[in-house]
């Protein structure tokens, strides 16, 4: 059907309900870019490089560094420090592939990484301006990751600092950055906005908060990699929030909505689990919410900053979420001469077209209505293929790291999972309690604790045997959640946070491998 709207109506993101756009991001991408704008300020800034990155620029600003007296054997070791190159320090697409394949970036190890970096094939689709906007929410925490980050870095100098051990692939960033010029006039900059869910934004920052307790007991590669798969994992779980409760706050005309989200994780790594239907059943509540969300999310754009009904822009979500509750006389009027100058724009030969859409959308009880079902009939289709695709990628699908998996074939669709690495890295943030006075302590944990503090952390259901929704649940449920903790044991056992050191349930504790003590 051919719905043209303008270029105005046609933009679904909104930073004041969630700043990425929903495409198939690479997590890699956005560290990068969340780097740039953890060292800008916000700002996404231009590096002063007048052709493309290559490995042959790589190897020249090496010998260039050589010359210079900051590195020796690069010239009789080349073919050994392009491997190195390769395999340690610089992100790659199309891999392997002798025609396509292009350096996108330098691995982001270090805070300076993104200075080196090949913008076309480094998008990131504003994931890191979300990221960055829920890490902004605590300034203070935001610094010390900061801090971590730059660490062997004197900005003021724009050389190595004195005194700090560095591990080699860091090492190896900081001199292949040394004379590479940044613009610091930001092309665009980050609103300075709340997040709409800020109690997630703060989950997300007291996790980044636990993981920088390890800073000085794991090595820098580790660190990163905790860093990357919890920011996959927060964008994941903000998105299915967002999903469930953003149609609830236009419904009530205010973000205060009671967050009743959970989802049930099937750790079995078995498609054909007992647990696994249940599994589906969430996500697939999940996935047909998309339509309810990109409903809200019109319904919020098509207000957002309209002079027409009020004398100061509606800036703010609060403001918005009120407006659409409290609406002036003159809202349907405006929206039926919207809806009027999309229909004056079929052509001639296209009235079947606007008939069906007309068809379509005549059940709607006011002309705000029709406009915005028939803003869904434009792109809805469109967001609906990429907001699945933007879970995918994010939640690291069907990998060590991944929060969702699926088969090759529809007999076995998305179900939220937990990926060893991914349960290894909540593990270590879960085993540290908060100290008096500030500071974490780390303690053993009963499995039961573990599996309760999922559940109330994150809405992740291993045991669904104390949900009211399974209060009358037969055999057949039974069974199938006593074989996923059995499953979610098992595989804490195969990451080592678990030993059956006695017959005693309670001597069977999940041990902390690092001791931080009160």
């Amino acid at each position: 059907m051919a719905i043209r709207l303008d270029p105005k109506e046609a933009i679904f993101r909104n930073e004041l309900v969630f700043a990425a756009d929903a495409k198939s991001v690479n997590l890699d991408h956005t560290l990068t870019n969340l780097f740039m704008l953890m060292r800008n300020n916000g700002g996404r800034v231009n590096v002063k490089v007048r052709t493309e990155h290559t490995f042959d620029s790589l190897k020249n600003y090496l010998l260039n560094l050589e010359q210079g007296g900051n590195i020796i054997g690069f010239s009789d070791h080349i073919e050994a420090a392009k491997d190195w190159l390769r395999c340690n320090l610089v992100n790659l697409v199309f891999r392997g592939n002798v025609v396509k394949e292009k350096i996108s970036s330098l691995r982001p190890v270090h805070l300076e990484s993104y200075r080196i970096r090949n913008i076309a094939q480094t998008r990131d689709y504003n994931s890191a301006d979300q990221v960055y906007l829920m890490l902004r929410k605590k300034p203070d925490i935001l610094e010390s990751l900061k801090e971590y980050l730059s660490k062997g870095w004197d900005n003021a100098t724009k050389d190595f600092s004195k005194n700090q051990q560095l591990d080699v692939d860091s090492a190896g960033i900081l001199q292949l950055i040394k004379n590479i010029k940044v613009d610091f006039k930001t092309s665009n900059q980050v609103k300075n906005i709340r997040p709409l869910l800020e109690n997630q934004a703060d989950l997300f920052c007291d996790d980044i908060l636990r993981l920088l307790v390890y800073k000085d007991s794991i090595p820098r590669s580790v660190f990163i990699e905790y860093l990357r798969t919890l920011i996959g994992f927060h964008l994941s779980l903000y998105t299915q929030k967002i999903i469930h409760l953003l149609p609830k706050m236009v419904g009530l005309g205010t973000r205060n909505v009671e967050d009743d989200f959970s989802v049930i994780v099937d750790v079995t790594d078995n498609f054909e689990s007992r647990v696994s239907r249940f599994a589906c059943e969430d996500m697939e509540k999940t996935i047909n919410g998309l339509y309810g969300f990109f409903k809200a999310t019109f319904e919020i754009n098509a207000v957002h900053k309209r002079m027409e009904f009020v004398s100061q822009n509606l800036d703010s979500v609060d403001d918005i979420l009120s407006f659409l509750i409290n609406r002036p006389a003159n809202f349907d009027v405006f929206y039926e001469n919207k809806l009027v100058a999309i229909l004056e724009r079929f052509k001639d030969d296209e009235d079947d077209d606007k008939k069906n859409l007309l068809e379509s959308i005549q059940f709607e009880e006011s002309n705000f209505d029709k406009y915005i079902q028939t803003l869904l009939k434009a792109k809805g289709a469109y967001q609906y293929r990429y907001y699945q695709q933007f879970l995918d990628a994010v939640s690291m699908k069907n990998t060590d790291y991944g929060f969702l998996a699926d088969g090759r074939s529809r007999k076995h669709p998305r179900r939220a999972v937990l990926g060893s690495r991914l349960l290894e890295t909540l593990v270590q943030l879960l085993v540290l309690d908060p100290k008096e006075g500030g500071g974490f302590k780390s303690r053993a944990l009963s499995i039961d604790e573990l599996i309760s503090k999922l559940r109330s952390r994150y809405g992740i259901i291993i045991n669904g045997l104390n949900e009211p929704r399974f209060a009358e649940g037969d055999m057949e449920t039974h069974m199938a959640f006593n074989e996923n903790v059995d499953a979610f044991k098992n595989k804490l056992r195969q990451i080592g946070f678990y030993t059956d050191l006695s017959d005693a349930y309670i001597l069977q504790k999940i041990r902390p491998r690092y001791k931080f003590h009160a």
